[in-house]
């Protein structure tokens, strides 16, 4: 039996995958075997239920220490366009935050500024907490935990039960991009290596903060770093059972200098498609598999349902990284159309909090 031939009976049959039949079945380029093989990954994990909950963005700041060349975000200190949201801009965000019916989770994910204090991070923290009691905060890449170890001279744990304390209830998965030395040393040089956001990770699950996993794909990594990253997460998970999603981002090169010194365009839906499915088949242990609908469009988001995605995040109201680099997605969604997207691709839409609690039946009140 080759290894190809391999690789398909043990997608069909519901059996871990090794790299080298990952690598196979890429190569294959069979994407009808891959949906249909991932769509019933998808359904002995979740069923019938497609996720989504209803969140708010915030974008604390884009002045930054890193000069990653993959992020069109970013600008330096002393940039024109360079902001800070201080407490009274936050509180006007939280604000209308309020007037959402059921807003489940406030997402806070920022740039490295080079002088706020951890403090500042703690007291936004607090200061969601208290005027949004029953949403969950997610906050903080690895990346950003990372920066604040390093501002303070703590430890991340400590600096994460720090921020559990304050009203921290799980952490995004950003930050990972591709899980390689090699790749990173390309594409964000200055922040937190691979082994860095590995020991983040683990000491958040440790300390019973879950979390999500990301993957960007699409730069200057090769197919077999991709596919590894994949099962980097996977070993991971084997020793914590702290992911509770996993989210794979396309590169946007617009407006970035990665795009301008290796000449990079936007990877098609094609390859989209083929990594949400080898996601879901490689991840056997994370449960639920996103299509985040303002990186992929929402009809490749909801394309993605057929080929093992279980989630497309949320209503986010608004959304700056992303959007620096090229999306042209809008900045918010409401449950309605999320409810009809996903009834229109045969599922049943399922409201959930951040920890895939369902919250409603789904049917989109507005």
């Amino acid at each position: 039996m080759t290894i190809l031939e391999s690789a398909r009976r043990k997608a069909e049959q519901g059996e871990r995958l090794n790299l080298a039949d990952a690598l196979a079945l890429y190569e294959e380029n069979d994407l009808l075997f891959l949906a249909d093989v991932a769509r019933r990954a998808k359904e002995r994990a979740s069923g019938r239920s497609v996720f989504f909950n209803v969140n708010r963005h915030i974008n604390l700041t884009n002045i930054c220490t890193s000069g990653c060349p993959l992020c069109a975000f970013q600008v330096a200190e002393g940039e024109s366009h360079g902001y800070v949201m201080e407490a009274a801009d936050v509180a006007r965000v939280l604000a209308e935050a309020k007037e959402v019916k059921r807003l489940g989770e406030i997402h806070i994910v920022s740039a490295l500024h080079p002088t706020k204090p951890f403090d500042y991070y703690i007291n936004v923290v607090r200061q969601v907490k208290a005027a949004l009691p029953d949403a969950d905060i997610k906050a903080f890449t690895p990346v950003e935990i990372v920066h604040f170890a390093e501002m303070t001279g703590k430890s991340v744990k400590e600096v994460l039960a720090l921020l559990q304390e304050a009203g921290l209830s799980s952490l995004p998965g950003g930050g990972a991009e591709i899980l390689a030395d090699r790749v990173r040393a390309i594409i964000c040089p200055k922040k937190a290596t691979a082994a860095q956001w590995i020991e983040t990770m683990k000491a958040a699950h440790s300390l019973g903060i879950r979390t999500n996993a990301t993957m960007l794909y699409g730069h200057v990594e090769t197919i077999e770093e991709r596919l590894q990253h994949l099962v980097t997460l996977r070993d991971i998970q084997d020793e914590t059972g702290g992911f509770q999603a996993f989210v794979s981002f396309p590169f946007h090169p617009a407006n970035t200098q990665l795009a301008k010194d290796y000449a990079l365009e936007r990877v098609g839906s094609w390859e989209d498609m083929k990594m949400m499915a080898l996601s879901r088949l490689i991840l056997d242990n994370i449960r639920h598999i996103k299509a985040f609908w303002i990186m992929l469009t929402m009809p490749v988001a909801q394309l993605a349902l057929g080929f093992g995605a279980d989630d497309l995040d949320g209503t986010i109201g608004e959304e700056k990284i992303i959007h620096a680099a090229g999306a042209k997605t809008g900045t918010g969604i409401t449950r309605e159309r999320l409810c009809r997207i996903i009834r229109e691709a045969g599922y049943e839409p399922v409201e959930r909090d951040t920890f895939y609690h369902a919250l409603a039946s789904g049917e989109g009140e507005a």
